[in-house]
C-alpha cells in the first residue's frame, strides 16, 4: 500500500467563486495556483494552501472526491470541514476567532470529470449559517497537471 505522499502529483488549480445573493450580480473569485493532485483507492484528492489573497492565509485546503461526495476541508489558521453531496443537506461545524458556528450545505448540482489528467469540477450549492440561508455559491475547478 503506498502513501498519498507519495501518489502527489503537481497540478495548476484555476479556482473560480461565485456567490449570488437575491438578485445582485454573482460576487466572483478567481485564483490560480499550484497545488498537488493524489490518486487514492476511493477517488482523487486535490489540496493547495491558501494566500493573503484569500485572506485564509496559513491554511491548506483539501477538497476529497468520493463517487457522489465531495469534502473540502479547511487546516490550519482557519478549520472547517463542508461536505458536498448532490441532493442533500449536511451540517457542519465552522471554527472563527469568535467561536464555532453551524452551517448547512445544500448541494443542488456536483458534476467532474476529474482522472489522473486533470479535469474539471462544478459545484452549486447554498449555504445557510445558523440555518438562515446567506446566499447560493458555485465553485468551478479546473485541474491542469503540470510537466
Amino acid at each position: 500500500m503506498t502513501s498519498i505522499e507519495e501518489n502527489k502529483l503537481p497540478v495548476l488549480l484555476s479556482i473560480r467563486g461565485e456567490q449570488y445573493f437575491d438578485d445582485i450580480d454573482p460576487d466572483a473569485t478567481e485564483l490560480m495556483t499550484e497545488g498537488t493532485m493524489a490518486l487514492t483507492e476511493d477517488g482523487i484528492v486535490l489540496s493547495y494552501e491558501e494566500s493573503e489573497l484569500t485572506g485564509m492565509e496559513g491554511t491548506t485546503t483539501t477538497f476529497e472526491v468520493k463517487g457522489p461526495r465531495v469534502t473540502l476541508t479547511r487546516s490550519g489558521a482557519v478549520n472547517s470541514q463542508m461536505v458536498f453531496e448532490e441532493g442533500r443537506q449536511h451540517t457542519s461545524l465552522y471554527e472563527t476567532p469568535f467561536g464555532e458556528l453551524s452551517v448547512d450545505i445544500q448541494t443542488s448540482e456536483l458534476k467532474h470529470n476529474l482522472s489522473e489528467r486533470g479535469g474539471l469540477m462544478e459545484i452549486k450549492y447554498s449555504i445557510a449559517v445558523e440555518h438562515t440561508v446567506t446566499g447560493r455559491n458555485c465553485f468551478k475547478i479546473r485541474v491542469r497537471r503540470k510537466h
